[in-house]
């Protein structure tokens, strides 16, 4: 199945046609219409330093329902340490270049490149893109950020310095956007870790379907 590779004209092709490992196109640029249009029909940017950018769209999709978050007792029980502080888009490039900074299994380099980092701290300042920040001390322990397009959040990377303080930050997403009635959380990719923590795996054509649903919401846009 060929990759498709994107000019400067505002359009992809439609997610069914990834390649068996998601990969959809490549090329294009990172600018905050390409960015909410990818987002709008199922689709993300994922890369390193120095490859071109890759779009991807797999199948199945992992995504979380905020009122399957699962909470295990020593989880509730760091969610009611009152030494944390908790707060929303105060510091979105912290978040971000942490996330970048932070060393996972099985990843030699980071594929939160300085471009990307500029292309979504723009997305932050035109209120699509936010952050969730856990402080103790006044100091940064953990957090998380993600893209809000309609009643989906799609989220794209956590990191933590003390232990749990990633799942405080989810813990305190989904309270927030159960707010709004949103309608999943996007993971994007399977992960032990967010398996762990209630998401689930569902077909690329089931999550399409609850996309354009939740698309059919107004943006919470702004800061949070």
């Amino acid at each position: 199945m060929p990759v498709y590779h994107l000019l400067d004209d505002l359009i992809f092709p439609h997610p069914s046609l990834a390649d068996p490992s998601g990969l959809l196109a490549v090329g294009g640029d990172l600018s905050v219409d390409r960015l909410l249009l990818a987002y709008a029909n199922g689709i993300f940017p994922w890369y390193s330093e120095k490859d071109p950018i890759m779009w991807w769209s797999p199948d199945p999709r992992t995504i979380l329902f905020p009122h399957k978050l699962k909470v295990a007792k020593s989880y509730r029980q760091t969610l009611r340490n009152k030494e944390y502080e908790i707060k929303f888009d105060e510091d979105f490039e912290s978040i971000i270049k942490e996330c970048a900074q932070t060393q996972r299994p099985g990843q030699p380099g980071t594929w939160i490149t300085s471009d990307m980092i500029k292309a979504y701290a723009e997305l932050h300042n035109q209120g699509y893109a936010h952050s969730v920040e856990v402080y103790m001390d006044h100091k940064l322990v953990g957090g998380l950020y993600g893209v809000s397009i309609g009643a989906a959040f799609f989220g794209e990377s956590m990191f933590y310095k003390v232990r749990d303080a990633s799942k405080i930050a989810l813990w305190h997403l989904v309270e927030k956007i159960k707010e709004w009635d949103f309608k999943f959380i996007d993971a994007q990719m399977d992960t032990d870790h967010i398996k762990r923590l209630g998401a689930e795996n569902i077909p690329r054509e089931s999550f399409l379907n609850l996309l354009n649903e939740a698309l059919k919401f107004p943006t919470v846009n702004g800061k949070w």
